[in-house]
């Protein structure tokens, strides 16, 4: 939804490609825009090792974006991962459970990320927080649902006596429409940030360089991005 000038967004920020499209879109309807980050003991923790360059490649790519660009916030949510057996938080293989839940799934991860980001923005004052939750174009996981994010939204402005609006800009986009997005907000100069610097990979794997940006080719992360890059490719 537009926002009404000068409000304040919250973005939750990982380093991947649908986060970083989401804060390019906050940045882009918001006056000012603070970022979370979490360290939940993620394999593919190098994404927040990118989070820093992405935040300044796109400061630099519009001088209203650089403008808006708030504080940064990470918190450490690492007994996340130490209650996890994932394969997102374990070297493990990448398998499907015999609810059809794929072992990349972390129980209540997203639940526990917005619960947080909540908090700090109850703190700051922020009412918008923005996620890259997708029901489109998901990888299985129950609390990237539509119905999921609504109800925390009203158990969250309960629980907090507030009135949080809980944005999913991605919900109903698959990646190739992700894709183009990212193209609308910023041009070729943003969806070449996308491919250089977002990190998407299960696997934690940035050296190999394909088309659409690094990673292993193989897991079902890097599949779906190099799917949907391919689609919105096509159709351009």
């Amino acid at each position: 939804m537009p926002a009404e000038i000068g409000e304040v967004a919250l973005v939750l920020f990982s380093g991947g490609q649908d986060s970083t499209t989401c804060l390019a879109w906050a940045l882009t309807n918001y006056a000012r825009v603070e970022t979370i980050g979490f360290d939940y003991g993620q394999r593919h923790g190098v994404e927040l090792t990118q989070r820093p360059i992405i935040r300044e490649k796109l400061a630099g790519l519009d001088t209203d974006w650089r403008e808006s660009l708030g504080e940064d916030h990470v918190i450490d949510l690492r007994v996340l991962g130490e209650i996890s057996d994932t394969a997102m938080t374990r070297d493990v293989e990448i398998t499907t459970n015999e609810k059809g839940l794929p072992s990349t799934f972390v129980p209540g991860r997203n639940i526990m990320f917005l619960t947080f980001a909540a908090a700090v923005a109850y703190r700051r004052d922020i009412k918008h927080i923005v996620g890259g939750m997708c029901e489109t174009d998901f990888s299985g996981y129950p609390d990237c649902r539509d119905d999921t994010i609504k109800a925390l939204q009203v158990a969250l402005n309960l629980g907090m006596e507030s009135r949080f609006v809980l944005e999913t800009p991605l919900m109903w986009r698959d990646k190739a429409a992700t894709w183009a997005l990212a193209d609308e907000l910023g041009g070729h100069a943003l969806v070449n940030i996308i491919i250089e610097h977002t990190h998407t990979c299960y696997l934690g794997e940035r050296g190999e360089r394909h088309e659409w940006g690094y990673g292993c080719g193989l897991c079902p992360a890097c599949e779906l991005r190099a799917r949907g890059w391919r689609e919105w490719r096509s159709a351009a």
